[in-house]
């Protein structure tokens, strides 16, 4: 105690003295927990010593715990009974967590707070009698170490209240602040990264609107600045940030692993050595665990110490109810795609809180309803009808908008218009795009038809090299038509797309026509006449591929409400496929007569019986597929 402080003790002055005792009592709750962890991870290991273990020298520097005997405490533990344990030095650091424990509570009384009595009377009842031998039970560890309110008392119990009313404390202490900072019992080159640590909180802040979280203090503990956040209720999530010269080191607990790991992945771009992620067990938290992390950043300079601070600090608010956002997002696409767009949002200084308070997921759901109206069944995703890429496009824009909405203080209203708009034209563009390629593929089959016809006028005049030729064209044109047909599954990956399966559906037919040409290649003898029929069968083949790439350009202008004159040219190619699909069936019966009335052997016919074949169920997967296209458009556009 310096000799200003005895003076002051003398005259029963300790209120003056509550800033050093509180930099005390908030050093022994490092200190205390540390020393709970070492318990915790020694009854551990002594149960299972095969088990990977850390010596949590890490958690012992972070604490100011200099004693470096207490990283073998743990290796060396092992279990000698049922729940009883020998664990080195267990004696010596359950009386210094006591001592710490003592230390926190001084404060607390001296400043007269109504806890302050209720804490010493628990404290008291808690306290454990020395033993002199390092031997502790089950129950022994479980009544200092454990957080389970419901299980009765216990020092961590204790420990846990004290802080909440050291940093209340604390708070009302302040001598001064500093951009916002409550800060006290610094010294002057303190100022300049305190102020650095909060222009960053400043600059992102608003990104919360009337979110609670964000309060900052400061003190000076030895040779360390410490910094405190309060970035949310939980009582595991934490931030200390401790500065000795240009050292910075974070430790940050949270209760959700996932964001604690998104908290990591803030910091690219700096070199920041983080220790191993460690989970801890206690049911006074949610799901009973809670996680912590330990990095150190060493900074090449002042400029850069404030720059990195800085940093940091701007970080934090994207931490606020992030865990909400990661759900409301997981909704929509994949749990890395969701985690991936947060970091996006956050490197983008665009975060999630403006989302959120227009309307979160709500916005997305009423922009699919208004986007694909009757054609959306309950449970699709947006990924699966968009693709994960478009669903985080239009994702991406959600948020920004969203942002840029409560920004400039736009109706809600206004923003899901915008968003409504903006998903409706996505969807156009998607099925625009997936329309032009079933065009293209349409396009094949007209190509494949053309080149039967060709093949049958060369085989018809006698030029079976040229008929060779057409059917190489033919499967040149059927693996095109193969393509286009991955190309469209690549788009769009979900399989109950109608688009998707009348290319699917159409692509039968592309194959029915390339075989129709290798099949007229196996009868070069095959009699004139039957080949003439043949002729007259691929016709109507010919002209109804080209009827259905007008009923497909048709279907694009398709809508609800479309007058119904706009609809003639769709209407008049349907029914016209299905007039040629009968006049095929009629043409098909002549090359059949024909070929009864020949008599040839029928391995000289056998190519023109297959073609006819062929032909014949192209015209009829060419009807199929007209009037898959018209129940479409008339059951799923026009009545939607």
């Amino acid at each position: 105690m310096t000799e200003k402080n005895r003076i002051l003790d003398s005259l029963n002055e300790q209120a003056l003295l509550l800033p050093s005792l509180v930099n005390r009592a908030l050093a022994a709750n490092d200190r205390v927990k540390y020393r709970f962890t070492l318990l915790q991870a020694a009854q551990a290991h002594a149960e299972r010593p095969e088990a990977v273990t850390s010596n949590l020298r890490a958690e012992r520097l972070a604490a100011g715990v200099q004693d470096g005997s207490l990283d073998q405490v743990v290796g060396e533990s092992e279990r000698i009974g049922a729940g009883r344990y020998r664990v080195p030095e267990s004696s010596r650091v359950v009386r210094e967590a006591c001592d710490d424990v003592a230390e926190m509570l001084e404060p607390l009384l001296v400043a007269g707070i109504p806890e302050g009595t209720a804490f010493a009377q628990r404290f008291e009842a808690l306290a454990v009698p020395e033993s002199g031998v390092d031997e502790l039970t089950a129950d022994a560890i479980h009544a200092i170490t454990s957080g389970d309110r419901a299980g009765g008392d216990s020092l961590h119990l204790l420990v846990m209240d004290m802080h909440r009313a050291l940093n209340a404390l604390q708070a009302s202490l302040a001598s001064e602040t500093i951009d916002g900072c409550r800060a006290y019992g610094i010294g002057e080159p303190d100022r300049s990264l305190i102020a650095a640590f909060m222009e960053g909180i400043n600059r992102t802040a608003p990104l919360k609107f009337d979110h609670p979280g964000l309060s900052a203090t400061a003190t000076r503990v030895g040779d360390k600045l410490v910094l405190q956040n309060d970035i949310g209720t939980t009582d595991a999530h934490v931030l200390v940030i401790h500065v000795a010269g240009r050292t910075v080191t974070v430790t940050y607990t949270d209760v959700h692993l996932p964001r604690l790991l998104f908290f990591q992945s803030l910091f690219e771009g700096y070199d920041v050595a983080w220790q191993d992620t460690r989970s801890r067990k206690d049911a006074g938290m949610e799901d009973g665990v809670y996680h912590l992390c330990v990095g150190s950043h060493t900074a090449h300079s002042q400029a850069r110490l404030r720059e990195y601070l800085g940093h940091m600090g701007s970080r934090l608010v994207f931490l606020i109810d992030w865990n909400r956002a990661r759900k409301r997002l997981r909704l929509f696409v994949a749990r890395k795609a969701a985690i991936d767009l947060l970091k996006w949002a956050a490197d983008s200084n665009i975060g999630h809180m403006a989302w959120l308070k227009a309307g979160g997921e709500q916005l997305i759901f009423d922009a699919m309803s208004f986007a694909y109206g009757g054609q959306l069944k309950p449970g699709d995703r947006l990924d699966e009808l968009l693709t994960e890429a478009r669903a985080v496009q239009f994702l991406r824009f959600n948020l920004k908008q969203a942002l840029e909405g409560m920004s400039q203080g736009r109706p809600a209203s206004l923003v899901a218009d915008e968003i409504r708009t903006e998903l409706a034209s996505q969807v156009r563009s998607t099925e625009d795009a997936l329309l032009d390629t079933a065009l293209e593929h349409a396009g094949l089959i007209v190509e494949l038809a053309d080149t039967v016809r060709a093949a049958l006028d060369a085989a018809q005049a006698g030029r079976q090299h040229e008929v060779a030729a057409m059917a190489e064209h033919a499967k040149d044109w059927e693996t095109a038509a193969d393509r286009e047909l991955n190309l469209a599954r690549a788009t769009l990956q979900e399989g109950d797309n109608f688009l998707l399966r009348l290319m699917s559906e159409a692509d039968d037919i592309a194959d029915d026509l390339e075989e129709a040409v290798f099949h007229i290649t196996l009868s070069p003898r095959a009699p004139a006449s039957s080949i003439a029929a043949l002729g007259r069968l691929v016709e109507p083949v010919a002209n109804a591929s080209r009827e259905l790439v007008k009923a497909l350009a048709a279907s694009r202008h398709a809508r609800r409400g479309v007058p119904r004159e706009d609809m003639d040219d769709f209407l008049q190619a349907v029914h016209a496929i299905r007039t040629m699909e009968h006049a095929s069936d009629l043409a098909e019966r002549e090359v059949k007569r024909t070929l009864a009335g020949d008599s040839r052997p029928f391995a000289e016919v056998f190519g023109v019986v297959e073609a006819a074949r062929n032909l014949e169920e192209a015209a009829d997967g060419l009807m199929h597929a007209a009037l898959l296209l018209r129940d479409h458009v008339m059951g799923k556009v026009i009545h939607a």
